[in-house]
């Protein structure tokens, strides 16, 4: 099936992605400490630099130079509405998914890419960027577990779709370094309603709990897995995880997907490790926050009046707000993938 929505504002109407299991594992020391930090579930408290480095992270904290690393707290009230921001149009064949598996860093969910018509263009890209895969980052526990954050708030998890650029390049390969080669839509994951959708590779991972460990999946529609609001943050970027490439162009949906708890607690029960090795918890798979820098975040919403605006204004999001999005229901166009 191939389901069509648009993302954009409501004031107007892999393998080749995949590191090395190799690349990933070691201990990343120097990692920065992040913030205290909000999850809808309740405070986030401050970490230990000393236990803030993944143990399968392998590679350096940031790369030496750069300046447009990620992930990044959005600061609410710094984001510029931009009205010059077209809606962001999503195509995804689910006939193109092919399998998941353990990376060993995270479970990946895999498409064909040579599907033209698979993937995403408009809001702030230039080109049409075809759907390579997605995977998600969560924590041990409910207090952390996404890669962004907005004024300091994390949420338990965060699902991320990559897409590379098909015009510039002939591969994700060549994209994965290219200037303007990667976006990236990320959508924060928060405690709520079953997920229908999700459950279809909910039930999957019993067979991928190990490193290494591949399983088939049969059509799946990862629209499904994207919020019904249209507003979205968008700021340039990197790849969280090795190569840490300055490619990316991050789409950031405002409004939070719900997953019930059980299903939370399906992806911790995933290992890192492989079979014969001492077992290792996949939990806290996330890349500490990168410095914004001089980048400016840009939003396809305007805030309402006196929300997250001015200085009596609150720095952190109320869940009233991260949930509101007046007229941005989505519709599908639902067509046969063959």
């Amino acid at each position: 099936m191939l389901g069509t929505l648009v993302l954009g504002r409501s004031l107007r109407n892999s393998s080749g992605f995949s590191i090395s299991v190799m690349q990933m594992w070691g201990a990343l020391r120097g990692r920065p400490r992040r913030p205290e930090r909000w999850c809808s579930q309740g405070p986030y408290a401050q970490r230990n630099p000393s236990d803030a480095g993944h143990p399968l992270w392998k590679g350096p904290a940031s790369v030496p130079g750069g300046t447009r690393q990620s992930p990044v707290d959005i600061r609410w009230r710094d984001s510029v509405y931009d009205p010059q921001l077209p809606p962001l149009r999503v195509a995804y064949t689910a006939a193109s998914c092919l399998r998941v598996w353990n990376t060993g860093y995270f479970f990946q969910v895999e498409f064909d890419d040579s599907a033209k018509e698979s993937g995403i263009s408009g809001g702030p890209l230039e080109n049409h960027y075809r759907l390579k895969q997605f995977h998600f980052h969560w924590g041990a526990t409910d207090e952390r577990g996404s890669e962004h954050t907005v004024d300091g708030r994390a949420y338990p998890a965060e699902l991320h779709l990559v897409h590379w650029n098909s015009v510039k390049y002939r591969n994700y390969k060549e994209a994965v370094t290219g200037e303007n080669g990667v976006a990236v839509i990320g959508v924060f994951v928060k405690l709520g309603a079953r997920h229908e959708e999700l459950q279809k590779l909910v039930r999957v991972l019993p067979e991928i709990k190990l490193k290494g460990a591949r399983a088939a999946v049969g059509p799946f529609q990862p629209s499904r897995l994207l919020p019904a609001c249209r507003d979205y943050w968008t700021y340039p970027g990197s790849l969280t995880t090795p190569p840490l490439s300055e490619s990316v162009t991050w789409i950031i949906q405002k409004q939070p997907i719900e997953v019930a708890q059980d299903q939370l607690a399906a992806f911790r029960t995933l290992l890192s490790s492989a079979l014969g090795e001492e077992e290792r918890s996949m939990v806290d798979n996330y890349r500490p926050l990168q410095p914004l820098m001089n980048r400016e975040v840009r939003s396809s919403f305007q805030a309402a009046e006196g929300e997250g605006r001015g200085p009596n204004a609150s720095s952190r999001p109320p869940d009233s707000w991260m949930s509101r999005c007046p007229g941005a229901a989505v519709t599908y166009d639902h067509k046969p993938a063959n």
